[in-house]
């Protein structure tokens, strides 16, 4: 036996650890020679508009920015042992969703619909199929392969979100396999039902532009579950609280977010036209809105204005009018972006009263915003909302609430006892206390006394 793979079954270095990252980089090679035999992609008949790729390509991209925009939005918010984590479970689900999305997530999320519940896993397995054409249904204008990449994006950022509740304490191979599971098995299906012309939620008249209920809901009430499944932080309980790592981290990544929401909202107009125009405004004015609110209303509640507030009234207001971007006025993206602000700033200070150890607040925040925006959409969408009397659209909003909501939190469950069975959960206390830059990954931002103490060896000092 070579050198290199006797010492790889070494005992006692082949631990069970060991073996469960075999099995999966076996699987990885698996795929990746596969891959090898699938058939190129073929340009079936059918006019493209270049004015709707060149806008989709740079959609595409912006939205893929949000999610490193969310590693340093999460980054700087935790203690200063667990920001590269943080960062880097964000950033991983690029990778592991892209794979996933390939084989069979996009299938499942857009294939020929299944009872309007799910898609066949065989109708773009591998992405054969995925061409470099118009598809009549789903992409009209635009390369069926670039609505792929578009709608990979959404499915990428949406477990990413989920991590800020369970930041902290979770252990990064459990994490892998969550976002797997919960990618296969809550958000495809989700985007099937909402996004799909067969989904059983579109065909029962739910609204949902960019994503309000497919990523913001899902990911609050998946939030929820995790939060509730792993338990308090050993810091929490011993009520050792820290401040925010990184503020400046905060306010990049907020600016990323924003700037990337542009895509997400204005990019699922799939063309650059009218609407895209119109959800291009209503994200920045409701943004803008949430974030005036949060700042207004916690000097109204006595507390000094923060630049951290700031940046998550900025977020909600993005969260808020995902659902509604493309339906709603400017003016009601301002109210929208108001209303949401201070809901989520009231859920915020109650839910914390709550015991239950959402480390970033994803739930109050995403999920709470997400649904305070699905709402309003009910009420404010151009011809069908309330105020016009589309008494059918609000309460199908009502309807499709009470679903997902269950759906999303029950799934994600199970999902999470089901990868305990896999793998651990949690760190170990000890690993915990250490953190998990140095305990999951051997990488740790040097602390501000050891950059000082370089800097003075450095000068002679």
């Amino acid at each position: 036996m070579p050198a290199g793979i006797d010492f790889f079954f070494e005992k006692p270095n082949f631990s069970e650890m060991r073996k469960k990252w075999l099995i999966a980089f076996l699987l990885l090679t698996a795929i990746s020679i596969a891959a090898l035999f699938t058939p190129a992609p073929e340009t079936p008949a059918g006019d493209i508009n270049p004015a709707d790729t060149a806008w989709m390509l740079v959609a595409a991209g912006l939205v893929l920015l949000m999610t490193p925009g969310l590693s340093f939005f999460y980054g700087g918010m935790v203690s200063f042992r667990n920001v590269v984590s943080t960062m880097l479970q964000s950033f991983i689900s690029l990778g592991v969703v892209s794979f996933l999305w390939v084989v069979v997530g996009f299938s499942l999320a857009f294939g020929d619909s299944v009872g309007g519940f799910i898609g066949s896993p065989t109708t773009y397995f591998m992405f054969q199929g995925v061409h470099l054409g118009p598809h009549p249904d789903l992409s009209p204008t635009i390369p069926f392969v670039l609505f792929a990449l578009f709608q990979l994006k959404f499915a990428i950022i949406t477990p990413a979100l989920i991590t800020g509740s369970f930041a902290e304490r979770i252990k990064f191979t459990a994490y892998i396999v969550f976002i797997c599971l919960f990618t296969l098995f809550i958000y495809a299906p989700l985007a099937h039902w909402t996004w799909h012309p067969e989904g059983f939620l579109r065909k029962m008249g739910v609204l949902d532009f960019a994503g309000g209920t497919v990523v913001h809901m899902s990911a609050g009430f998946a939030a929820i579950a995790g939060a509730m499944v792993l338990g308090h932080r050993k810091t929490r309980q011993t009520g050792n609280h820290h401040g925010p790592a990184n503020i400046p981290y905060i306010i990049l990544g907020t600016g990323l977010l924003w700037f990337g929401w542009f895509g997400f909202n204005a990019g699922s107009a799939l063309g650059a036209n009218s609407t895209a125009a119109l959800a291009f405004a209503t994200t920045n004015f409701a943004s803008a809105s949430a974030m005036m609110t949060w700042v207004f209303y916690e000097g109204l509640m006595g507390r000094k204005p923060s630049a951290m507030g700031a940046c998550i009234g900025a977020v909600v207001g993005l969260v808020a009018i995902t659902p509604a971007a493309g339906f709603v006025t400017i003016g009601q993206s301002l109210f929208i972006g108001f209303a949401a602000a201070i809901v989520s700033n009231i859920v915020l200070f109650y839910f914390n009263k709550t015991g239950i150890d959402d480390t970033l607040d994803v739930f109050p925040c995403h999920g709470v915003g997400g649904i305070t925006g699905m709402l309003l959409t009910g009420v404010f969408a151009k011809d069908v909302g309330l105020i016009y009397g589309g008494t059918a659209t609000f309460m199908s909003h009502l309807l499709a609430l009470a679903i997902v909501s269950v759906f999303t939190f029950g799934g994600s469950w199970i999902i999470l006892k089901a990868t305990s069975f896999i793998v651990p959960l949690r760190v170990s206390e000890q690993d915990e206390l250490l953190g998990l830059d140095e305990s999951q990954h051997g990488e740790r931002m040097s602390s501000l006394n050891e950059r000082i103490r370089a800097f003075l060896k450095e000068n002679g000092s």
